[in-house]
């Protein structure tokens, strides 16, 4: 459950950067109006692989949640009457992977460091 509120949390500072950015409200509905899109996208690529399975694994679980959430929520955000040019879908593309890729990447490295080490001391024990 950790790492879904985590994807989440990120996904929302994605939108209160680019809101901000944009000079546009950081009003609750405006916050909500663009982020339910990508939130919404994000679940079905968590139901979809199961992630609460291997939730930290960045493959495959990060990348489709990632692209789930990037086309999931660019297909919302056209349905519901909302911009997407591309110079949006390229930056919320590297910007979402970045977040959502990201810190599975560095839980991936800490972890691998961790099982390391405690093989070490193990071995040498």
């Amino acid at each position: 459950m950790t790492a879904a509120v985590l994807d989440a949390a990120l996904i929302v500072a994605f939108v209160l950067i680019g809101r901000r950015n944009h000079e546009e409200a950081l009003s609750l509905g405006g916050i909500a109006q663009t982020a339910w899109p990508f939130l919404a996208g994000a679940a079905a690529g968590w139901l979809a692989m199961r992630a609460w399975r291997n939730p930290f694994s960045p493959w495959p679980n990060g990348t489709v949640i990632w692209a789930a959430t990037l086309v999931g929520g660019m297909l919302l955000r056209a349905a519901s009457g909302q911009g997407v040019q591309l110079a949006f879908v390229i930056v919320a593309a590297l910007t979402l992977a970045a977040l959502l890729l990201g810190w599975r990447l560095v839980a991936l490295i800490v972890t691998r460091r961790i099982r390391r080490s405690q093989r070490v001391e193990t071995d040498a024990a």
